[in-house]
């Protein structure tokens, strides 16, 4: 009997429908060759949404993804709606509540797409970002006094917990050791200056260490990963990090691997509910037109195959976005890829099958 699986797939706004619709006729392609079956459930959320509604996220809708297997995300972000009220409501609150402690970022340099930096090689740029994903700055813990005044006083806590730490920490060994690659660790951080936090961090990541004799391990202050990962991207093999400065560096190492079109992140619980989907964002102005390089959300729809534990339909995604990337797209960006949107979906499609 096939295994099937339920994924909870929210389209989103701006590009997001477009992007998703691409994904999921790749996630088609692979489970056919894969014998196993997706069941999809659609769930209006997002920018349209709450201005029609008023709600960003009730509880009978976080009940019902909360029984899905997986769920696949499009794009959050509409030009009417104020800055955080989608962010804080529905992104993070979906990965607070179910717990996705780990933002999985892999950044690699496919043939045929053109690097900013130069003379870098595809065999340069392979690297992995782990990131703590629900503690840090993004927790929320802080104030304000005195608002609107000259004494005005603005305080926002970074929140580290020992289990928190740990649990990213140990998840990053696992994932270091599991790929199998350069079989090196870097902790990044700022422990010169950040005394509290990163003592928590450095501490952490060297007990554990002891436990993974067969993994290098590395540290490097946050201002020095920026500089040598534009220097120097072949020295990282799995970099982890805390909330903030993973969501800064990522943006970076998306720009190396040649854009945010084809960049993708999973929002992982490796115990329950894991969230996939492109990082760019929804890019409003380009709603509707099919112009946008959906390749980023196809991998992030190859993501979700591997953390479900279903790594030859992954396998077959990856190796079809590879060839895409290769043998036909003129370019990434957005209306130069000699191809639309959808049709860049059927070409990845097509290889698969």
């Amino acid at each position: 009997m096939p295994k099937q699986y339920e994924i909870a797939v929210i389209p989103g706004d701006g590009i997001g429908p477009e992007v998703v619709a691409e994904g999921v006729k790749a996630l088609d392609a692979a489970a056919s060759k894969t014998d196993i079956i997706l069941n999809y459930t659609y769930y209006d959320l997002g920018g349209k949404h709450y201005q029609a509604t008023g709600e960003i996220l009730s509880d009978l809708t976080f009940k019902a993804l909360g029984t899905a297997d997986s769920i696949y995300l499009g794009a959050i972000g509409h030009p009417d709606v104020k800055p955080g009220i989608l962010e804080k409501g529905l992104l993070l609150k979906l990965r607070f509540d179910f717990d996705q402690y780990i933002n999985l970022r892999p950044v690699k340099l496919y043939e045929g797409v053109e690097t900013p930096i130069k003379g870098k090689r595809p065999e340069d740029i392979d690297f992995v970002v782990v990131r703590e994903n629900t503690e840090g700055l993004y927790t929320g813990a802080g104030g304000c006094l005195k608002r609107g005044t000259p004494d005005e006083v603005a305080i926002q806590e970074s929140i580290n917990t020992r289990k928190g730490v740990e649990r990213c920490v140990r998840y990053a060994f696992e994932y270091c050791r599991k790929r199998n690659k350069g079989k090196k660790l870097t902790l990044c951080g700022k422990t010169n200056v950040l005394t509290y936090a990163f003592d928590l961090w450095e501490r952490t990541f060297y007990e554990v260490a002891k436990e993974y004799p067969d993994i290098q391990v590395d540290y490097a202050h946050v201002d020095a990963i920026c500089m040598w990962m534009v220097k120097n991207p072949e020295w990282f093999d799995v970099i982890v990090t805390d909330n903030m400065f993973g969501d800064i560096i990522t943006d970076l190492a998306a720009m190396i691997q040649g854009g945010m079109g084809i960049a993708a992140g999973g929002n992982i619980n490796p115990e329950g509910i894991s969230m996939f989907e492109p990082i760019g964002g929804s890019a409003p102005k380009y709603t509707g037109k099919q112009i946008i390089n959906p390749i980023a959300a196809i991998s992030a729809a190859g993501l979700l195959l591997e953390t479900l534990g279903e790594p030859e339909g992954a396998l077959h995604i990856e190796k079809a976005v590879e060839k895409v990337l290769k043998n036909d797209l003129k370019d990434i960006a957005a209306g130069k890829m000699g191809y639309s949107t959808k049709e860049v979906g059927d070409l990845v499609a097509n290889y698969i099958n």
